[in-house]
């Protein structure tokens, strides 16, 4: 792969296995777990649990990070959040902020239940819109001890104002209009629609940003089809519920999880690089951003060279000791 992108690696030092359970909704979530090899079963482990990309899956970073992360020593668990991937919920692709934050939830209850787990020592990280889930599930869930994110977005502010406020308030109500006369349709048994997401062919007057989700979501860089979905709906959340965002405000009250420690990784070059600053200048003590020179937003979702694992491990190995 181009630049040292290794989206599916997997790693002989780690054992992974398929699990199931159930958030506070009795929805049935999935997950891989990986579990280091060299794991001493006399005692109990630290943990860490994935989020993929927002419209993504596990295996599409969550995976890679978890895999990375267990050679480090970690019992780490990745997550298909409610309504994509693997996991149960309908519609397929439906928004709901407050079930993505439960299901991160949900992780803990499992992780902390497991005999070789110390439920005292368990972290959370999230990738790109699974960031402002994992704030959101951490604000309220004092046992994720500690809690990172990388090429974080905003999912709420993304789409309030658009990327640099760039979308006027008439703008995100034209929007909102626009999904509410759609309920009237899917309501009386008409066709449901999607949204946003990546697109699936390039011209010459297709948008940098959607150039950098194409290179991962569309080629074999990224490209992955659950079983429960089709190809042509990767990323695209139903427009009637991608509004549910607009009501999300993950940074609210983000300085309450202090004295957690929170860590900000994000591409000097990164489109979304503002998220990450606000959190962070939100944030209360101890928090640290970290700013990764030459790394967009979606480079930092596979190309290994430039995903600062190091650092990552010793956070979660000084802050799950």
């Amino acid at each position: 792969m181009s630049n040292d992108a290794d989206n599916f690696y997997t790693s002989d030092k780690v054992t992974v296995q398929k699990v199931n359970f159930k958030n506070q909704y009795q929805m049935n979530v999935s997950g891989n777990l990986f579990i280091p090899k060299n794991l001493d079963a006399n005692t109990k482990s630290p943990a860490i649990v994935v989020g993929h990309p927002m419209g993504a899956v596990k295996e599409q970073s969550a995976n890679l990070y978890a895999t990375k992360m267990a050679e480090n020593g970690f019992v780490t668990l990745s997550l298909d959040l409610s309504f994509w991937g693997e996991s149960e919920g309908l519609p397929r692709n439906a928004v709901s902020p407050d079930i993505y934050a439960e299901d991160f939830s949900a992780a803990m209850d499992f992780l902390g239940t497991r005999p070789f787990i110390d439920k005292e020592r368990i972290g959370a990280l999230g990738i790109c819109g699974s960031g402002s889930f994992v704030i959101s599930a951490a604000k309220i869930d004092p046992r994720m001890k500690a809690i990172a994110t990388v090429s974080m977005y905003d999912m709420g502010a993304a789409n309030r104002n658009g990327l640099k406020h760039g979308q006027t308030l008439e703008q995100r109500k034209e929007i909102i209009t626009q999904a509410a006369q759609q309920r009237y349709v899917e309501f009386t048994g008409g066709e449901t629609l999607y949204t946003s997401g990546t697109v699936h062919q390039l011209d010459e007057n297709t948008h940098p940003i959607q150039r950098e989700f194409y290179d991962f979501y569309r080629t074999p860089r990224g490209e992955y089809t659950p079983a429960s979905s089709s190809k042509a709906l990767t990323t695209h959340p139903t427009l009637t519920s991608n509004i549910k965002f607009m009501n999300f405000y993950p940074f609210n009250d983000i300085e309450t999880i202090s004295p957690r420690p929170m860590l900000f990784i994000v591409g000097a070059d990164a489109h979304s690089r503002e998220f990450s600053e606000e959190a962070y200048k939100l944030a209360g003590q101890p928090k640290e951003l970290v700013i990764i020179p030459g790394a967009g937003h979606v480079d930092l979702y596979d190309r290994v060279d430039l995903i600062p694992f190091d650092k990552l491990a010793s956070f979660f190995q000084s802050n799950l000791k």
